[in-house]
């Protein structure tokens, strides 16, 4: 009697539950008992939910153990599709097998004693191969056309918040707002929008309070909660589609050190946003405090002080003009201080093996701080500039804003739909009109009403907004007085918040500083479009003023050349 081990897979939950693989199993105990077999019980091997693209599996792993060890003489597998789902794969195998000396017998499948029966045998494997490709090709164009058509059913599951309801009979499957763990969310968009916490802290919270995560158990992560911060669902739009299956670029030492088996193609690469496609659900959260979290989201990215010690008011703006990398604080140490600098990062000769790929030398910190911050508390005292502001923004309010005979007409076309609707029910309550007459003609009069409505919605804001830029311009110069008085008592965390609000980043090169920020300039150019800088610098004259950043006989001083962001 010969001894074997027996081997069966399924790759999906869905056969799992089903239980296909147990009558693998027991197809392959009878196959056995017919081939005079001896299988131990510790020798029947399931691999659940395992594709059989890959060859990374802890049941197959397990198998090739045992005929490299010689403990068996047969491998018995119900067909090579559960072997393996490629043909590659499979010839490597049964070629390793061979070479143990371990016989593999397939219950659908000849044994190969003839040409013509291994021929038929490696027909199946690529015919397996084919099988494979054309499932996952339908199940994907089928997801993306259910998604297209907005159901639910194609994502993972539910996120937190939500609760997932199956499809039944009667209705499709849909995500239900769970109350209590959307109050979790709101507070934790509150905190992070509007109280500007981190997401550490705000991990720290969630478990200092003890709520508790979605599955119950476990506790909160911060890469939970920035997910939780990303995932549009909570704004009525959830996405399908958003991550590809890429090659892993690497497997970690600790993971092999714990003994996992990470298929190389599980890696996921976000998809570009324009890709993705939106189903809607139920929103948590409106629209503006989610694009609040992204917006810090995105810049925490840039801002993030990370293992920052001592911040610096230039953190995360300051770019060199000459190669685009960007500057980096170091320090240098004399006889009597520490003295910090900005330095390129393409000046570094150690980062790469060709050596640096810019000449930029490095600036004194405390010098350019100081020049920038003068130069944006400038330009926000200028009262010719904030005044122009708020005249051009009064006077677009202005072309914008609908006439009064305009609204007059809204309000009628409103009363006369409001009318119509009034009439059409009293005319169906006295069964003066049909059930198939009333839904053919209400659409159209609920339309032309919602489309009134918003337009007088549109008028009412703008009004408010013009009242806005009214009372702000009755303030502008307690504001320009309070901005005097405190630009030189700020400190670096607040002057780094006024910076990283009016300046997009600042250009630092051989003999200029190029600002780029968001305050209107005056004297722009007809069309609208800032003049290039070293444009500027050729017909303007020079500012009056110049700072040394540099020591050096042959370094001319920095000028500055505040640019306007596009």
């Amino acid at each position: 009697m010969k001894t074997a081990a027996i081997y069966a897979r399924v790759s999906s939950d869905k056969q799992r539950e089903e239980n296909t693989i147990a009558s693998q199993t027991s197809a392959l105990i009878a196959f056995a008992r017919e081939q005079n077999c001896d299988v131990p019980a510790e020798w029947v091997i399931e691999d659940d939910g395992y594709s059989g693209a890959s060859l990374l599996r802890p049941g197959l792993e397990r198998l090739r153990d045992l005929a490299a060890e010689g403990l068996i003489q047969v491998a018995l597998v119900y067909a090579p599709d559960r072997l393996s789902r490629r043909y590659a794969h499979q010839i490597l195998l049964i070629e390793e097998f061979a070479r143990a000396g371990v016989e593999i017998l397939f219950i659908r499948s000849k044994r190969a004693a003839t040409p013509e029966d291994e021929l038929l045998l490696q027909f199946q494997g690529m015919i397996a191969e084919y099988e494979r490709a054309q499932i996952l090709e339908r199940s994907r164009r089928g997801k993306r056309h259910r998604a297209r058509q907005g159901q639910v059913s194609v994502l993972s599951g539910a996120p937190f918040g939500y609760r997932y309801r199956r499809k039944t009979d009667h209705s499709a499957a849909y995500y239900e707002i769970d109350e209590e763990q959307a109050r979790v969310v709101r507070w934790v968009y509150e905190l992070y929008t509007a109280q500007g916490r981190s997401i550490g802290a705000i991990t720290r919270q969630l478990y200092e309070r003890q709520i508790p995560t979605a599955k119950g158990v476990g506790r909160w992560e911060r890469s939970t909660v920035w997910a939780m911060l990303r995932n549009p669902a909570y704004k009525g739009t959830a996405c399908f589609g958003k991550t590809r299956i890429a090659p892993r670029m690497r497997v970690t030492r600790p993971l092999r050190l714990r003994g996992g088996a990470t298929p190389r193609n599980s890696a996921n690469h976000e998809l570009p946003r324009a890709d993705w496609i939106e189903i809607p659900v139920p929103p948590i959260i409106c629209e503006e405090t989610f694009a609040l979290a992204e917006e810090r989201l995105e810049s925490n990215k840039k801002h993030a002080p990370r293992r920052t010690i001592t911040p610096s008011v230039m953190q995360g703006l300051a770019s060199c003009a000459k190669c685009g990398y960007g500057l980096y604080r170091t320090s240098a140490r004399s006889s009597a201080r520490v003295i910090y600098y900005y330095r390129c990062l393409g000046s570094d000769g150690w980062r790469r093996l060709g050596g640096p790929v810019c000449d930029n030398r490095p600036v004194r910190q405390d010098l350019l701080d100081e020049v920038v911050w003068k130069e944006v508390v400038r330009l926000l005292e200028d009262k010719s500039l904030i005044e122009g502001e708020l005249d051009r923004r009064l006077k677009a309010a202005r072309n914008a804003d609908p006439t009064q005979r305009r609204e007059d007409t809204l309000r009628r076309d409103l009363a006369r739909c409001r009318k119509c609707i009034e009439r059409l029910l009293t005319a169906y309550q006295e069964s003066l009109l049909s059930l198939e007459e009333l839904r053919n003609r209400m659409p159209d009069l609920r339309g032309r009403e919602q489309a009134c409505l918003l337009e007088l919605q549109a008028i009412e804001d703008q009004s408010k907004e013009r009242e806005i830029c009214l009372r702000l311009a009755e303030s502008v110069m307690s504001f320009l007085s309070r901005l005097r008085s405190s630009a030189e008592t700020l400190d670096i965390s607040e002057r780094q918040r006024v910076l990283r609000l009016l300046v997009k980043e600042v250009l630092v090169g051989d003999d200029k500083i190029v600002i780029r920020h968001s305050i209107p300039m005056p004297h722009e150019p007809s069309g609208g479009k800032s003049p290039d800088p070293a444009e500027r610098s050729a017909t303007a004259p020079p500012p009056p003023q110049s700072y040394l950043l540099r020591s050096g006989r042959h370094l001319a001083a920095v000028e500055q050349y505040p640019s306007h962001s596009l």
